[in-house]
């Protein structure tokens, strides 16, 4: 009896640890937990962490909530022209928001992004390869694919899975067939060599351009230092000209002042020789004249010279009648 009853607690144990084991799950921190019963999609969901659920009944699925990177690849694409390309891979970096993850699966399944990635991204390049030729897809609107393929992809998820956003679009360059890539790349060398003699003719003119400016600048430069030469002379010529005007100016002013004193001079001696022109002055000097000469003349005639007539008339003796 006592065999059976541990038998018994050691089945119980055993299904009591199985019971656990499977009803004990965990989520990675990123995702979320959705459950399904019977295939049913439940209406609760579970963050990051352990979490319990009846097992065999209910099952889980991960749904990621963080930035994830969905690569299609080999993605066939028919240009207008008939020609067939093949994408190696295209990168869609995409965002599902927690809060619309419930009814996106409930829509699309926990494989949403087959659907609404994948999908659309053949759909998309088909779209876009149909109305363009193979040199527009490979050469002249590669640049814009990558942008136009986020737009038409975010265009539709914003009406049929709301939280669910693009954040950017990466595509390879497109394989295209061998004969065709080599034309491209013999064109590709002859622009090559075309912008190589571009560039060249482009640096030919710029130094003929710099040695023209040079030309230029030395030319305007021995203008300038003749015009600055010539300038100088004509200032050198007029200051020689105003200081020469300035001395025969200070000539004049000076003579004119010497003429000036001269005749203030000659006037003043005038003044004073009719000043002193007088009678008695006169007859002051006379007699004065005689004192000094030593030689004194007696008689009845006395030289004229020695006489004053008009003022020594007195003097003279007197002829008796």
């Amino acid at each position: 009896m006592s065999q059976a009853i541990v038998t018994m607690l050691g089945i119980g144990g055993i299904a009591l640890a199985m019971f656990v084991n499977f009803s004990i799950h965990k989520i990675e921190e990123g995702h979320i937990g959705v459950y399904y019963r019977g295939g049913a999609l439940l209406s609760s969901t579970s963050g990051p962490g352990y979490h319990f659920m009846l097992p065999f009944l209910t099952s889980y699925r991960f749904v990621q909530t963080t930035l994830q990177t969905d690569e299609v690849k080999n993605v066939p694409c028919g240009t207008s022209g008939g020609v067939i390309i093949f994408f190696e891979r295209i990168e869609v970096v995409n965002k599902l928001m927690a809060w619309a993850a419930l009814d996106i699966v409930r829509n699309y399944t926990a494989d949403y992004d087959k659907t609404l990635i994948y999908n659309k991204v053949h759909h998309e390049l088909n779209q876009f390869c149909s109305v363009h030729n193979l040199q527009e897809v490979y050469i002249e609107m590669f640049d814009q694919i990558d942008e136009n393929l986020k737009l038409a992809l975010q265009k539709d998820l914003n009406t049929l899975a709301p939280g669910l956003t693009v954040q950017a679009v990466r595509v390879t360059k497109p394989k295209i067939p061998e004969s065709i890539r080599r034309n491209y790349e013999a064109m590709e060398a002859e622009k090559t060599k075309l912008l190589i003699a571009v560039q060249k003719q482009k640096v030919v003119e710029k130094e003929a351009e710099t040695e023209r400016k040079k030309a230029v600048i030395e030319a305007e430069k021995t203008a300038q230092v003749a015009k600055i030469t010539w300038e100088q002379k004509v200032m050198e010529k007029e200051s020689e000209k105003r200081m020469s005007e300035i001395e025969d100016i200070a000539h004049l002013a000076r003579e004119r002042s010497r003429a000036d004193a001269e005749f203030y001079k000659t006037e003043k001696e005038s003044k004073a020789n009719k000043l002193r022109l007088s009678k008695e002055y006169l007859e002051l000097v006379r007699l004065q004249s005689v004192a000094k000469n030593t030689k004194i003349y007696f008689g009845n005639n006395i030289p004229g010279m020695f006489v004053d007539l008009h003022l020594d008339q007195e003097l003279l003796p007197k002829k008796s009648p």
